[in-house]
């Protein structure tokens, strides 16, 4: 197995278990949802819905740029729940460095998801 196939597989394993964790336990991802958006819950299962097509997407060629697309714009679509967990992290009961670290970690996301929608 190549790295770049390892890699697609491993983003795909991410994101379709993360999409499934949405509807697991959607807890996890209403208490990070900023109150400003309506509907939360149904926000967090329609992000689910789109973290497993997505990551299901990656593995066949002809839905890999369609899919990877999709993951980059949902990723920052979301990153306003990633700034509002932050924000609240103390509430949360997570450490700061924690909440406040992981925002930058959606740069290399997002450039591993570029990475692999364009393999052939």
């Amino acid at each position: 197995m190549t790295i770049r196939l390892l890699s697609r597989y491993a983003l795909a394993l991410l994101f379709t278990l993360a999409g499934i964790w949405h509807f697991v336990h959607p807890a996890t991802y209403l208490t990070i949802m900023p109150p400003a958006l309506p509907a939360p819950l149904a926000l967090v299962y329609l992000s689910g819905i789109f973290e497993m097509l997505g990551g299901l997407g990656l593995l066949p060629a002809r839905t890999r740029r369609l899919a990877g697309g999709g993951l980059l714009a949902l990723l920052v679509a979301v990153f306003p729940a990633n700034v509002h967990m932050a924000l609240i992290h103390e509430q949360l009961h997570i450490p700061g460095w924690l909440a406040w670290g992981r925002l930058p970690l959606q740069l290399p996301l997002l450039w591993w998801v570029w990475r692999v929608m364009h393999q052939k």
